[in-house]
């Protein structure tokens, strides 16, 4: 479970730690709770969470094209 762990890093930095996360992370279930939408766009699945229900699950492309909550965020 990883829970904001590159929120306090500059952009370059949290690059080379979200790719060494990537490596170790390839073919195991890991669990990222981010507000920095840029870290999870890779993800297998995003659950979106609005007042602690869920309101959107799917894919970065497949939640942009639904223009939902996730999207307006992105946006």
């Amino acid at each position: 479970v990883l829970d904001e762990a590159t929120s306090a890093l500059d952009s370059h930095t949290e690059r080379e730690i979200q790719d060494a996360l990537e490596r170790v992370s390839r073919n195991r279930t890991s669990l990222v709770i981010a507000h920095r939408l840029s870290t999870i766009v890779g993800a297998d699945e995003i659950i979106v969470l609005d007042q602690g229900r869920i309101v959107e699950r799917g894919t970065h492309s497949g939640l942009l094209a639904s223009g939902g909550l996730y999207a307006s965020m992105w946006n």
